[in-house]
């Protein structure tokens, strides 16, 4: 079983992404917070395999988060998701690590096999 933890200033994104995960059998909500901040407090605790995290956030965003969160944890995964698919947060949190990075759409398909890889 795959333990996932989730990242999104946007409630309704995240709530959206928890309701999606907990129908999946294989997968656990092992943590969900608002902030790239909160994600990096919380890795220690939830001890997540995968982190889909945000893009742009306030304060810390996707990138930074990615970069502290895989220092901590070093054999997670962190998909990075966003409604902005290009530009240099993209390309900073593939170079701290990030193992993809997807749009956010209507369909959760990509991203469980994602998840899942």
């Amino acid at each position: 079983m795959k333990r996932v933890m989730v990242v999104d200033d946007h409630d309704f994104c995240r709530e959206g992404l928890l309701e999606a995960l907990a129908a999946e059998p294989d997968l656990q909500v092992v943590g969900e917070c608002p902030d790239g901040a909160d994600a990096v407090r919380l890795v220690d605790e939830a001890c997540p395999d995968v982190i889909v995290m945000d893009l742009q956030m306030p304060g810390m965003n996707g990138a930074d988060a990615t970069r502290e969160v895989l220092r901590r944890r070093p054999a997670a995964r962190v998909i990075i998701v966003t409604g902005m698919p290009d530009g240099p947060l993209v390309d900073q949190a593939i170079a701290a690590g990030a193992y993809a990075c997807l749009p956010k759409t209507g369909d959760c398909g990509p991203l469980l096999a994602a998840i899942r890889a």
